[in-house]
């Protein structure tokens, strides 16, 4: 199986994809999803409400080189024509790994998340560093 079907089924058993055309939706509406996939073999109307998914959630949204059945298998079921991330630190991986194999196709989009990615990690230490400064007065202290 290729590297990158298995961080599908990593990110399943981690609660980080969402499967099947419904879930990708809600995913998307409500701003949890950080890159939708479709494979290859979508139907064209389940490709086109993809990208508008994505649109509406403001994510990436790619067309994978595998089949529903590839994607089916890595996620435990018989087809699977939609599928998305909900974590930024695995969507990130899953198109690193697609674009070792598939550059001219994949890179922009790694690059992209990567950059995601880096933001998001900046975002998250920001606010730690906040709560800690908000932390550091004690109740002996005297407040001014």
């Amino acid at each position: 199986m290729d590297k990158s079907l298995a961080l599908l089924g990593l990110a399943l058993r981690a609660g980080r994809l969402e499967v099947g055309e419904e879930c990708v939706g809600s995913a998307c509406k409500y701003k949890k999803a950080r890159l939708v996939i479709a494979a290859e073999d979508a139907a064209a109307g389940s490709v086109r409400r993809a990208l508008l998914y994505a649109q509406q959630g403001q994510c990436l949204c790619l067309t994978v080189p595998f089949s529903k059945q590839e994607l089916g298998g890595a996620v435990g079921r018989d087809l699977c024509a939609l599928c998305a991330f909900t974590d930024t630190g695995l969507a990130g991986a899953f198109v690193g790994k697609l674009a070792e194999s598939y550059p001219e196709k994949f890179g922009p989009a790694a690059g992209r998340l990567q950059l995601k990615a880096k933001r998001a990690k900046a975002r998250k230490a920001s606010k730690q560093e906040a709560a800690r400064g908000k932390r550091k007065k004690t109740a002996g202290q005297k407040q001014s």
